[in-house]
């Protein structure tokens, strides 16, 4: 691999509550997932995550979620395909304005926490999410779990795929992220979490948290952006890279 999207969920602040350090991010990152106002973010806060994206030349996507503030997006909702699909297209609809307002254009859409982990195997609440983004642009880009079922139905159905792995979760043998509910799930030491991406970028592989290593066929790399250290992980992942000849582009990059 001589290039990998590297990818952080941004824009996330609301109000007095500050989330993550975007400035920051946006230096280091290709990708940008912009909340959308569902489970975190406010107009303002937005608005400039979004111009300063722009301004750095970062892609932007729209990090669509339930409507879930208090949760932060993270408890499951089992919503109407209807509802689901509105909320969807809404939430694209106010970021598609807040990047036209900024003279750039949103690329791609990558749920959100629990809505991210239910489409990854629930066909109903996945189609929902693929017929909202094919109703309002069927151009974008779907970002998934790498090897989730969802990928192949969102292709199935006529949209663009990018798989994505997680720089800051642990795995399991399956291939599937540790529930944050388990000790281990996720990973905080910045040199390890930098040598395991480059194995991925540079073999497909991981070490699962039982020590087993699995296949990962990942084009982006996230590096959630509320996590502790976020910065100085994404800051030693890219180091890396760029150390091993590995460019860190957007999947969308002419």
């Amino acid at each position: 691999m001589t290039a990998i999207d590297l990818n952080s969920d941004l824009g996330e602040s609301y109000g007095a509550w500050a989330m993550g350090d975007d400035e920051a991010m946006l230096s280091i990152v290709s990708s940008a997932n912009v909340a959308c106002g569902f489970h975190a973010g406010d107009p303002l806060g937005i608005w400039k995550t979004v111009k300063a994206a722009a301004e750095r030349g970062v892609v932007i996507g729209a990090h669509v979620s339930y409507p879930d503030r208090v949760g932060f997006g993270r408890r499951d909702m089992d919503v109407t395909s209807a509802e689901l699909i509105a909320d969807v297209i809404y939430q694209i609809g106010a970021l598609k304005g807040l990047a036209s307002a900024a003279g750039v254009t949103v690329g791609y859409v990558k749920p959100h926490g629990a809505l991210y982990n239910r489409i990854a195997h629930d066909p109903r609440q996945g189609q929902a999410v693929i017929d909202a983004i094919k109703t309002i642009n069927p151009n974008l880009v779907l970002m998934g779990l790498a090897g989730a079922p969802i990928l192949d139905l969102a292709r199935q159905s006529g949209l663009k795929v990018v798989a994505e792995a997680f720089a800051d979760r642990a795995y399991t043998p399956k291939g599937e992220l540790v529930s944050r509910r388990e000790a281990g799930s996720v990973l905080h030491d910045t040199a390890l979490i930098a040598r395991r991406m480059l194995q991925l970028a540079t073999d497909g592989t991981l070490e699962a948290i039982d020590g087993s290593v699995i296949k990962i066929d990942a084009q982006s790399i996230c590096v959630h952006g509320d996590s502790p250290g976020a910065v100085a992980i994404a800051r030693d992942i890219r180091s890396a890279f760029e150390t091993a000849g590995i460019a860190v582009r957007s999947f969308l990059a002419a």
